[in-house]
């Protein structure tokens, strides 16, 4: 039986004191997000001015869990989730407490599967890669269903909608095998302003996007296999300065995974983690089912050049931020233009989803992907850190 560390506990003071946690506690919040000024449906975050640099302060940690996904609701209330990678994990989605508790979400029973008590896939969380809030008060959960990356469980590759205000789930939209085929791993979700369509990386064995009428509920695989979709295979990602190889020599191939939407609603973003091209379609032409796959794949553009990057995100004034696991760093500019280091910490080890709150600060996950036992099989667990990027 493994027996919760002892955690400690950041006060919105200026003092530090030290704390027992309970089993899936965290680290306490540095401080919590700023209230919503307006949090109606359909609000925008604010826009933040990042022209003179960032500055980056935690806001919790855990040296025994692993989260990747963030996103800050329009109430201020964070959630994250924990991916089911290297090994069990005994909260999947957990709405993140002032006192640094991981409160399991939206209760207990969603959260019960386990790698040794399958429960009913298509009504509990197997293995979440992701968590986003809209802008229409719901939570949405990714679940491609994977454990250890190990290819999706039958009937369990999902959206979960949570409604915030009655915390229960209010619809399932199940992914089929020919959405989510052997060798999917769904990865990031962006929704459209109206709140009617989402659209979703899938960084598995072979890379596509992802298009989901959110009314009807039917779900397209789309740039399946396109060239801009896919990992590069030539390129091997480097962390602390070398290669990241696994010890039997093998790298890191993950294909479609940041996303990002423009401000509009007019335009999608993506690359491949294993990649350093930024690609870009019109919405409109992702939402057309009656084009076909050649036309679709002819309305791609190449954006720009960037480098091996986890996650994505455009702001409402339209600037794109983009993590650099390479250099502990977060780089900020517009689509397409050159991108200046907004943020560079050595403690910000994998950085990976962004989330921005109704404030406008940017949160951004920590999921330490070179400190997993896939890198370092003598690691007993893979540490992780929630951050925040204000102005300087």
């Amino acid at each position: 039986m493994q027996h919760a560390p002892r955690r400690r506990l950041l006060l919105a003071t200026a003092v530090l004191a030290l704390v027992a946690l309970g089993p899936g506690l965290g680290l306490g919040l540095a401080s919590s997000p700023a209230s919503a000024a307006d949090a109606e449906n359909g609000t925008k975050p604010a826009a933040m001015d990042y022209s003179k640099g960032g500055k980056l302060d935690l806001v919790a940690s855990w040296p025994d869990r692993q989260i990747t996904g963030v996103t800050v609701a329009g109430d201020g209330r964070i959630f994250v989730n924990l991916p089911r990678w290297n090994k069990d994990v005994p909260i999947s989605v957990a709405e993140l407490k002032p006192d640094g508790e991981l409160q399991p979400y939206p209760d207990a029973d969603w959260n019960g599967w386990r790698n040794t008590r399958h429960l009913s896939p298509k009504d509990h969380f197997v293995c979440v890669q992701s968590v986003v809030a809209d802008r229409h008060g719901s939570l949405w959960v990714v679940d491609p269903a994977a454990p250890g990356m190990s290819g999706p469980v039958k009937g369990g590759p999902k959206l979960v909608k949570i409604d915030l205000k009655t915390n229960k789930v209010s619809r399932t939209y199940p992914i089929d095998d020919a959405v989510a085929p052997p060798g999917s791993y769904l990865n990031d979700i962006r929704f459209s302003p109206d709140g009617g369509w989402a659209y979703l990386t899938d960084s598995g064995i072979k890379g596509a996007l992802v298009v989901v009428d959110l009314k009807s509920g039917d779900a397209r695989r789309v740039l399946d296999g396109d060239p801009s979709t896919q990992a590069d295979q030539s390129l091997v990602p480097k962390v602390d300065g070398h290669e990241l190889r696994r010890p039997d020599g093998r790298t890191l191939q993950s294909a479609a995974d940041g996303i990002a939407l423009s401000p509009d609603g007019e335009t999608i973003y993506w690359q491949a983690l294993t990649g350093k091209t930024l690609y870009s379609i019109p919405t409109g032409v992702l939402r057309d089912a009656s084009l076909k796959p050649s036309v679709v794949a002819d309305k791609v553009r190449k954006v720009g050049t960037t480098h091996p990057a986890d996650g994505l995100w455009i702001d409402g004034a339209g600037k794109l931020y983009v993590s650099n696991p390479a250099a502990n760093s977060v780089e900020m500019g517009e689509p397409g233009g050159d991108l200046k280091v907004l943020v560079q910490d050595d403690r910000l080890r994998w950085p990976d989803t962004f989330s921005q709150a109704p404030d406008g600060t940017i949160y951004i996950s920590g999921s330490h992907i070179q400190d997993s036992p896939w890198f370092k099989p003598d690691a007993k667990a893979t540490p992780s850190e929630l951050w925040k990027i204000s102005p300087k």
